[in-house]
């Protein structure tokens, strides 16, 4: 199982914004991020930045960017998670990160700083608290210590939605609840019912969204039951300026199935409607979640 497929289905026990130590140790196995973090990193950061680090975790990501030259903090509240990184840190970096054990939404740098990285990130935004974080960040620094903002790390998100009819039966016991895909595998029990749409974008610089929320129209290509939905968020770690692109990491495929299922032939139209709130629990897009035709459709 994939480090954050096995983060969910072991994520008991703690509140929705506190990812304890194993689970932080877990995130370390996954190559895609990490390499994505990585070469984002070398890409926005240069020798002598001041760089800020909300919400570290075991503090990879401070450690990439003070491999880059770097003036870090790096800034983790949960105690044990807080004493890892700390050491982990010392032994890799020396001085070169200062560690703070405070709460990523209170902190506040004493000076201006060049780059902040936040990676609270869950796929649709749900659970984490990645804009709550920011949006918290951006007011006391603007108000505190002024313009511009720094560039953040994530720059951008993109979110899309796809209907989909999902093989919720295994062994011949059907439970129809989430799952999760790697974007790189071939999904044998997903029928893509239509190609995905976007239905959020935003750069983190600019005002950023109060609810996650979809009103699409698809236009069946094969005839289905349609009895899911398929969330993408794909983040824009950092856009390039030597050519243009971005770094991207696009998060594991998350499959929601709805309450009532439709079929659909060739052709049909498909509204796909949802609404909920950044950091929400993941029933709060299932339950928002509606699946429709018109009526004169098959």
């Amino acid at each position: 199982m994939e480090p954050m497929d096995r983060l969910d289905a072991e994520y008991t026990g703690f509140p929705a914004d506190v990812i304890p130590l194993q689970y932080q140790a877990l995130l370390l196995t996954d190559e895609r991020r990490m390499t994505a973090f990585a070469d984002a990193i070398a890409q926005a950061v240069r020798p002598g930045m001041r760089v800020l680090d909300l919400g570290a975790g075991t503090g990879v990501l401070s450690y990439f960017a003070a491999r880059q030259g770097a003036t870090v903090t790096a800034v983790e509240r949960e105690p044990r998670v807080f004493a890892t990184a700390r050491d982990a840190l010392r032994a890799a970096t020396g001085d070169a990160v200062r560690i703070v054990h405070a709460d990523a939404r209170d902190y506040l740098p004493d000076e201006p700083v060049d780059v902040v990285m936040c990676e609270m990130l869950h796929v649709g935004l749900l659970r984490e608290r990645q804009i709550e974080v920011l949006n918290a960040f951006k007011r006391r620094y603007l108000r505190h210590v002024g313009g511009p903002l720094p560039r953040f790390l994530p720059e951008a998100c993109v979110q899309a939605a796809q209907p989909v009819e999902q093989d919720f039966t295994y062994m011949g016991y059907t439970v129809p609840a989430p799952v999760f895909q790697l974007p790189e595998s071939a999904q044998p029990r997903t029928v893509e019912v239509a190609a995905p749409q976007v239905f959020q974008q935003f750069f983190y610089t600019d005002r950023l969204p109060a609810r996650c929320a979809a009103d699409l129209t698809f236009v069946a290509e094969r005839p289905a039951m349609v009895n899911a939905v398929r969330l993408v968020t794909k983040n824009l770690l950092a856009l390039t300026y030597d050519r243009a692109g971005s770094v991207d990491w696009t998060m594991n495929y998350l499959v929601v199935p709805v309450a009532e299922p439709v079929e659909v032939l060739t052709g049909d139209e498909v509204r796909v409607r949802f609404e909920y709130s950044p950091g929400d629990e993941i029933p709060a897009l299932t339950d928002a979640l509606r699946i429709s035709v018109p009526a004169h459709a098959h």
